[in-house]
């Protein structure tokens, strides 16, 4: 009772809100916003290829020879990035979850690591044997891709983009923001699963609907790992090595060419 004799009366802490979650609406909105800061942040990467080659404006022959640019495809996938984060700030500030909880930024088991990739290299042999023998090969995308970013001696920062900025970009978006919001609503961890990999599917609308179906079963395994490890860091990770197969797979098939 001896604050009750003293000058100063005792300081009383507000409570604090408790974190929370963005529900499944919430969610799919603000997916929406991201989706579209990732996108304005790519895109202006090509306005500024644009404006840089001056001359007469004939804009589908210009964004023509801006898409076989390497180095334009690969800068824009690199400023993807910065814009994700910022988004994925933004909608996450709100809810008082700080941000690496929020997308579940913490690193997992080795043992974790070892199944993520057995899995995947099981999968992604899988679907390559299933393309033999069904006559679907290398997109001709990912060749054209190579092969512009070695005519502009921006192989390495292809293998940057592709390997490092878009697996962080995709996999904060639809396995940390997106599953984390869906996983806890009413369609619960198997609904966020399938719903997020329907969203990385359509993030890859460059290829066609055989390698559509590689690529969600790709995010199943994805997800599912998401959920075993309560980790998006091993899902960017397993990404990468993804796509750093498939890279030096492009590479090696353009060498047989």
């Amino acid at each position: 009772m001896d604050y009750l004799h003293s000058v100063t009366p005792p300081v009383v802490v507000p409570a604090q809100p408790p974190p929370r979650v963005r529900d499944f609406w919430g969610t799919m909105l603000w997916g929406a916003l991201i989706f579209a800061a990732m996108f304005v942040g790519q895109i202006a990467v090509v306005g500024i290829f644009v404006l840089e080659r001056g001359g007469p404006i004939d804009l589908a022959a210009t964004l023509r020879a801006v898409a076989a640019s390497g180095l334009a495809i690969s800068l824009s996938v690199i400023a993807g990035l910065p814009a994700t984060l910022l988004a994925l700030w933004l909608a996450i500030r709100p809810t008082g979850t700080p941000f690496a909880e929020y997308l579940a930024l913490r690193w997992t088991s080795w043992r974790h690591l070892l199944i993520g990739a057995a899995g995947l290299a099981l999968l992604v042999l899988g679907w390559d044997q299933l393309s033999r023998a069904t006559g679907h090969v290398t997109p001709d995308f990912m060749v054209d891709v190579l092969k512009w970013a070695r005519g502009d001696n921006a192989l390495w920062l292809l293998v940057l983009a592709l390997c490092v900025a878009g697996p962080v970009s995709e996999e904060l978006f639809v396995r940390g923001f997106l599953y984390r919001g869906w996983s806890e609503s009413f369609v619960k961890v198997p609904g966020a699963i399938v719903l997020s990999s329907l969203v990385w599917t359509g993030l890859h609308l460059q290829y066609d609907w055989f390698f559509f179906g590689q690529v969600f079963c790709i995010g199943l395994w994805l997800g599912y790992m998401r959920y075993r490890s309560n980790s998006t860091w091993l899902t960017i990770v397993l990404h990468g090595l993804n796509n750093l197969g498939a890279l030096a797979q492009t590479i090696w098939l353009a060498g047989q060419s």
